[in-house]
């Protein structure tokens, strides 16, 4: 799917990591909550409260999951899963879009 219909989306932008991530929040018809952003390459640390799952549009990265030994590569097309009440540690080589599902 390339696009979200029937959508409201939060003026205000997420901007994180002095600017280095930038995302929106939207909001679907039947309720769900997605933010749809950008990491600039940069090394940071997220936490989770709900469960996401992180789908990568475009943009290259390697991710560790809270309590893993080792890093992951990922790039636009794929996709990872994050648990809630945790965090992940990301580096970006390449500017990363991506659309967060939470919940």
């Amino acid at each position: 799917m390339s696009q979200f219909d029937n959508v409201s989306v939060l003026k205000q932008a997420n901007v994180y990591f002095d600017g280095k991530c930038v995302s929106h929040t939207i909001l679907l018809a039947d309720g769900t909550r997605k933010s749809v952003g950008v990491i600039l390459p940069s090394k940071l640390v997220f936490n989770t409260g709900a469960p996401e799952i992180m789908e990568l549009i475009a943009g290259s990265c390697t991710v560790k999951l809270a309590g893993e030994t080792e890093a992951t590569t990922y790039t636009g097309g794929q996709s990872f899963n994050v648990p809630g009440d945790s965090s992940f540690e990301i580096e970006v080589t390449d500017t990363l879009h991506y659309v967060c599902h939470f919940g």
